[in-house]
């Protein structure tokens, strides 16, 4: 698991990552330069914590922690995020179709079970149909659920789909370097839990407009 980390609640962060270790995942952990360092809530815990020394974004983080589960061996990276929203129940689901071979990336999704899709607040709902169009028209993917932070890629996969975008636009990023490495991949139904705090530290529509901005440049540049 890697899981980037900026600013959350100590207690948040602890009851996240110890849900991760007990259901048996090793994680990897970036404190993307968090005011109080993230290591100070996990004393104890079986994880590797790396720290940037500033906040490089949530893109950058990924990276990081990447490189690391990779230079440990790691067979199957997951992103994961540090708030609370994502059950490690539902990794073994994520995962499956890397196992058996018949991906090398999958992708959690909000909107392929009606009762996952209901779960999501409206405006949110809102924003990310807004999203996939947004994706689709800069990478050319069509998914049911663009901007989801849960996903999983085979030691293959992470070796090619390496991220340049430091901010939220990394997202974006992973589909047009997953179209262009040809590599198989499949959506996941996935539910995500919306707690007061989660819905507190999610993206703003401002930082839509930010995002998009950042995909623009990327496609002027390269």
């Amino acid at each position: 698991m890697v899981i980037p980390t900026f600013n959350e609640n100590s207690a948040v962060l602890r009851s996240t990552l110890t849900d991760v270790v007990n259901s048996g995942y090793s994680a990897v952990v970036v404190d993307d330069g968090s005011t109080t360092p993230a290591q100070e809530c996990l004393h104890g815990l079986p994880t590797h914590c790396l720290r940037h020394a500033v906040n490089l974004g949530q893109g950058a983080a990924l990276r990081t922690g990447c490189e690391l589960a990779l230079s440990k061996g790691a067979c199957v990276i997951v992103h994961f995020d540090a708030d609370g929203q994502h059950d490690p129940a539902l990794i073994e689901r994520l995962i499956a179709p890397i196992i058996r071979g018949d991906a090398d990336v999958a992708l959690g999704s909000r909107f392929l079970n009606p009762s996952d899709r209901l779960g999501v607040p409206l405006t949110k709902r809102l924003l990310l149909r807004a999203g996939i169009f947004v994706s689709w028209i800069f990478t050319g993917v069509w998914l049911s659920d663009a901007h989801n932070g849960l996903r999983a890629m085979s030691r293959k996969a992470a070796g090619q789909i390496r991220l340049e975008e430091n901010g939220f636009a990394h997202a974006t990023e992973i589909l047009d370097l997953l179209r262009r490495s040809r590599l198989p991949w499949v959506e996941v139904p996935v539910a995500i839990h919306y707690s007061e705090y989660s819905r507190g530290k999610g993206q703003s529509v401002f930082n839509a407009f930010n995002i998009v901005i950042d995909l623009m440049l990327r496609r002027l540049f390269h």
